[in-house]
């Protein structure tokens, strides 16, 4: 019997040994509430804009830390995590658990509707100020917008180095980007697409003018990088306007004649937010994934080999924030995380800005 004791005693050692070394280093002790909870919850759905190939790293991590969570990813563009989302929701349907896009100002819309779900990350301390909101939505990424070509087929002196650059070249040699040659998102169908236009009308004078040179048989739109990458590289089009860096810098690995140019005169940087629906089904597998995100351990990935641009100061790697400041300075102009994002999707500031790209970028 007394032998049976110390049998049942180390077993119960060893359990709780094990348990107690998966709650992160500096982590709360209570958090082992919340790694129990997910794990009997057994997975967490997130819809995410997140390209399965970027994403795949941070998804087989996460599955080697907690793997009695599985992780179900759905890669779809930022229009559809939105709209899929709130149907889902008004139909009190099954839905995700952690919506994570780079749809900051959908993301946020969504979160001042009452969608989030509050939640104190031990890890909201780490990250800069103006990637946080309210305890509700994360930034979790430090992504570039940059301009992507062929270097086989796009001569050398035809590569804008600046926004104002590439406006000269489609006045002065439109005849290069004849056809179709020139790629950028649409967005009338992107909701990030909207986003980076807004912005690029603060920081571009002549954004007007660069949209009226795209719609001149030059312009072709798309909702997603991944499309624009595929036919740049196929030599379909030679320049992508505002593709997302992580992208283009992923690719390159696989295709070397895939050129890159950070603008001269400003470099937009989007963050991808993350939030915990309010409806969650599996709200610790949630929080899970939500502070994995977060961590210094995913930080570390996306900074060296998910190519997705790391957020926090604290995390070193050729693709982070420190990296893009030491190289770029103040030409960088992160999209900060907050309302002011939410003001611009008002139908009254929406609706006319739609109509001036129809009547600019897609006038033939």
């Amino acid at each position: 019997m007394k032998f049976f004791a110390q049998v049942l005693a180390v077993f119960f050692a060893l359990v709780t040994g094990a348990f107690a070394q998966s709650v992160p280093p500096g982590y709360p002790a209570d958090y082992q509430a919340i790694i129990a909870g997910a794990e009997q919850e057994g997975s967490v759905v997130v819809y995410s804009t997140t390209d399965s190939a970027s994403a795949d790293a941070l998804l087989k991590d996460f599955r080697a830390l907690y793997p009695k969570v599985q992780v179900r990813h759905h890669d779809l563009n930022s229009t559809e995590v939105y709209n899929r989302y709130l149907s889902e929701a008004a139909a009190n349907a099954e839905t995700a658990d952690v919506l994570w896009s780079g749809a900051m100002d959908l993301q946020l819309k969504l979160v001042a509707d009452g969608h989030a779900l509050t939640h104190r990350s031990p890890e909201s301390a780490k990250m800069p100020k103006w990637a946080v909101y309210e305890d509700r939505a994360w930034g979790t990424t430090f992504e570039p917008l940059v301009m992507a070509y062929n270097k086989r087929l796009l001569p050398a002196d035809a590569v804008p180095s600046s926004h104002a650059d590439l406006l000269r070249l489609l006045k002065e040699r439109p005849q290069v980007f004849a056809g179709g040659k020139l790629t950028t998102y649409d967005p009338e169908k992107s909701g990030f697409a909207y986003m980076l236009m807004t912005h690029d009308v603060q920081y571009f004078p002549q954004f007007w003018e660069l949209a009226g040179a795209f719609g001149r048989g030059i312009g072709r739109f798309y909702p997603s990088s991944g499309t624009m990458i595929e036919r740049i590289t196929s030599g379909e089009h030679l320049l992508g306007f505002n593709v997302i860096g992580s992208y283009v810098v992923l690719r390159q690995r696989k295709d070397p004649d895939l050129g890159l140019v950070y603008p001269g005169d400003y470099v937009l940087v989007m963050s991808r937010v993350a939030f915990i629906t309010k409806n969650a089904r599996r709200p610790n597998a949630g929080k899970l994934f939500m502070d994995y995100l977060l961590s210094a351990r995913a930080q570390k990935i996306m900074a060296n080999q998910a190519t997705l641009f790391s957020l926090r100061d604290d995390v070193d790697g050729p693709y982070s924030a420190g990296a893009l400041a030491k190289e770029l300075g103040s030409r960088l102009k992160p999209i900060p995380a907050d309302m002011s994002l939410v003001a611009a999707l008002a139908p009254a500031k929406r609706l006319p800005l739609i109509r001036k790209w129809q009547e600019t970028a897609r006038a033939q």
